[in-house]
């Protein structure tokens, strides 16, 4: 007999939502079963429009049916703390969509509270799971291009300025940080670790958000990382890593790669992606799928302590560039 479908709950009906919701839903063994949004209406017609079976006008009451076995946190990222927590406290496992909190204190919080109950718990940093990057990750660890010694990303989107958008709002988390520069960080960490000093500049918006970062990472043994985010405009650039014996570019875009490019003493090599399923999210949901049937509490691919840790980072380098949070004062 078939083992029942996994039933995901979504907080939040926005853009993401409806992404990585049309993902769930096309994943064999997993349905979406009910969504939420503070607007009932809105809820409703995002039910509608997605096949989800119910719909709530409360977090709360999404969080309380029993039929929902895991819940998609896909509310803005000044929420995700509180959203995380509520649905923890009442039971359930969580996906909570990047960045996963705020700041670091808010994380481990977070990460407290479900080895506390025994729930499994993960942030959505979806290119963990990218087989491209995965063969990145394996490529370097064969030790095909030597010791790695320093690694450039960069995730940069242009948003034309509107102090009402998610990204300029400190309420909500803005900030090209937290929305693109955590792929370029998570991206560095992969291949370099935790840093041992991060040096950071930028540019501010009118609202006080990041419009622009620049980090420079250093480590007592001479490896360095460089990476960048903005939204004040767009660039092609994804990720570079070099090492003593060649380098591999992860390209043309940091969070949605086609191709790696692996240079070593034989020459260059060109390693296509296999055709996309879906909008790229399908991994992460056969990881969450993997984790709970078989009783997992986190995925060894996006390690709790890593994401508390990767936070501190941004802390630091927002901390440097100017910006602070409500959050940020409660620590």
């Amino acid at each position: 007999m078939a083992d029942p479908p996994i039933r995901w709950g979504i907080l939040g009906a926005g853009a993401i939502a409806a992404t990585v919701g049309a993902d769930i839903a096309a994943t064999p063994g997993n349905v979406l079963h009910a969504v939420a949004a503070r607007d009932g209406a809105r809820a409703a017609a995002f039910a509608a429009a997605h096949g989800v079976s119910r719909s709530y006008g409360s977090y709360a009451d999404l969080v309380g049916d029993p039929d929902v076995d895991v819940v998609y946190i896909a509310t803005t990222h000044g929420q995700h703390y509180d959203h995380a927590l509520l649905a923890l406290e009442a039971g359930k496992p969580i996906l909570v969509e990047k960045a996963f909190t705020l700041n670091a204190a808010q994380a481990r919080q977070v990460v407290d509270t479900a080895r506390a109950r025994g729930l499994f718990c993960m942030e959505a940093m979806w290119i963990r799971f990218n087989p491209l990057v995965r063969q990145a990750v394996d490529i370097v660890n064969s030790g095909r291009i030597g010791d790695v010694v320093g690694v450039r990303a960069d995730l940069s989107r242009h948003f034309p300025y509107d102090a009402t958008h998610r990204l300029f709002d400190l309420l909500a988390g803005g900030g090209a940080l937290l929305d693109l520069g955590v792929y370029p960080t998570t991206m560095a960490w992969l291949f370099l670790g935790r840093p041992d000093t991060v040096h950071a500049v930028g540019a501010l918006s009118p609202t006080g958000s990041d419009l622009t970062s620049a980090m420079q990472w250093g480590y007592t043994d001479g490896r360095v990382a460089q990476l960048y985010c903005s939204a004040a405009g767009d660039s092609p650039f994804a990720a570079l890593v070099t090492g003593t014996a060649g380098w591999i570019a992860i390209e043309p875009r940091i969070h949605r790669p086609v191709r790696l490019v692996v240079h070593d003493p034989s020459g260059d090599e060109v390693i296509d992606a296999e055709p996309q399923i879906g909008n790229g999210y399908g991994y992460q949901v056969l990881e969450v799928d993997r984790c709970l049937r078989t009783g997992a509490l986190e995925s060894p691919l996006v390690a709790l302590e890593e994401t508390v840790r990767i936070l501190e980072v941004l802390d630091e380098a927002r901390r440097q560039v100017g910006v602070r949070y409500a959050a940020d004062e409660q620590e």
